[in-house]
């Protein structure tokens, strides 16, 4: 038995084996489900915080081929991957690059986020210049064969005078959309620069705008994700939506429920905690598609507590433990993050969130685990 490694919440004793979850290749049936992934920053480059990302591109497109060998999609530079925390444009530009030819050549399903960070994040920019740096993403995803994902614009937030500017900017960008795309309403709880999004602080009024979007453009529109943590408004908004789009939940919050559904209709899925519980995830869809919602509630409704918890308030850190729980779990060799972000989240929080990830069998290594987590704490002084 592994000895007991010394947390700051008291001594904790690591599980002797964790879950079979073997990759099957095979993507879930009932469901689409994609991970948003993360990056892995090279440990050895020799930059501050304010330089570009230097990525491990090797570690970063195996991360990849992990999630696609459950027979996940991989949702490629979004917020998970530190887009705007830490991964400029040019480095997400090559992110979606290098991501598309690796789902091309292993058969992956792929998405990647268009947005508008190539913009200045101190200036506002006009309206023009807003849609021309979305329409220079949007060509570069369609140009690599991969699946847009609309994301909120901090530049679209400051430049809009009002509903009517969402709605004209993206009625402008799904009418040049060659296939549908995804759109994505993303909370000012992942990021507080998007407070007021779709033209007002008022959620009502912004959900009601963002349906208007949606109703006067379905063909364009396959999916929408929405990230506000808010279970009745995303079951709210899934009964309003046209026939045919679909809803991805990205709730990390209510995952099980929302993606078992009702009577009424049930969530896709394009989740961050994904990242870390990619083999879960994949395993409990997989129960879900013989239609038995209670053996699909049994196996993931236990990893909401380690997801809650990686997402506290200030949420957009959570990026800071699902790169965390990608190391202890060996899929990558080090703990360093682009821009710092390590540093973002305590040592108790880590701590914590190795022990609930390792209560659900989530390290295909445990003692590897144990050996990472001791090394953390005695590194930080935390060792007793």
């Amino acid at each position: 038995m592994t000895a007991a490694v010394p947390l700051p919440q008291g001594p904790y004793t690591p599980r002797a084996t964790p879950l079979d979850l073997a990759p099957t290749g095979l993507p879930p049936t009932s469901r689409t489900v994609f991970s948003a992934a993360h990056v892995v920053a090279d440990p050895y480059a020799d930059i501050s915080p304010d330089d570009p990302a230097a990525v491990d591109w090797e570690s970063t497109l195996a991360f990849r081929r992990h999630l696609w060998s459950h027979g996940l999609g991989v949702a490629e530079a979004m917020d998970t991957a530190q887009r705007g925390m830490g991964l400029d444009w040019a480095g997400a530009a090559e992110l979606i690059r290098r991501s598309a030819a690796e789902a091309k050549a292993v058969g992956g399903r792929i998405a990647c986020g268009v947005g508008t960070d190539q913009l200045p994040q101190t200036t506002e920019a006009p309206l023009a210049e807003v849609r021309a740096a979305y329409e220079e993403q949007l060509t570069l995803a369609e140009e690599n064969g991969v699946q847009p994902i609309l994301m909120a614009s901090r530049a679209l937030v400051k430049a809009a005078k009002g509903p009517e500017d969402y709605l004209a900017t993206y009625a402008h960008l799904l009418r040049q959309a060659s296939e549908p795309v995804i759109l994505h309403w993303l909370g000012p709880m992942f990021d507080p620069a998007l407070e007021g999004y779709w033209g007002s602080s008022d959620l009502d009024e912004a959900t009601d705008t963002f349906l208007k979007v949606i109703a006067e453009h379905p063909d364009k529109v396959d999916g929408i994700k929405i990230s506000l943590l808010d279970a009745a408004r995303e079951i709210d908004v899934r009964r309003r939506l046209p026939g045919g789009v679909r809803c991805y939940t990205g709730d990390d919050f209510n995952y099980p429920e929302l993606i078992a559904g009702d009577e009424r209709g049930f969530s896709h899925a394009l989740l961050g905690i994904f990242d870390p519980l990619g083999p879960m995830a994949a395993h409990a869809v997989r129960i879900l598609d013989t239609g038995d919602v209670a053996g699909f509630r049994a196996a993931l409704d236990p990893t909401v507590e380690l997801s809650r918890h990686l997402f506290q308030r200030p949420t957009r850190f959570y990026k800071t433990g699902v790169v965390f729980l990608a190391w202890l779990a060996g899929h990558q060799s080090h703990f360093t993050m682009a821009g710092g972000l390590q540093s973002a989240r305590s040592l108790p929080h880590l701590a914590k969130a190795y022990e609930l990830a390792d209560g659900l069998g989530l390290f295909p290594d445990p003692d590897l685990a144990a050996h990472r987590m001791r090394a953390l704490l005695t590194v930080n002084g935390g060792a007793r």
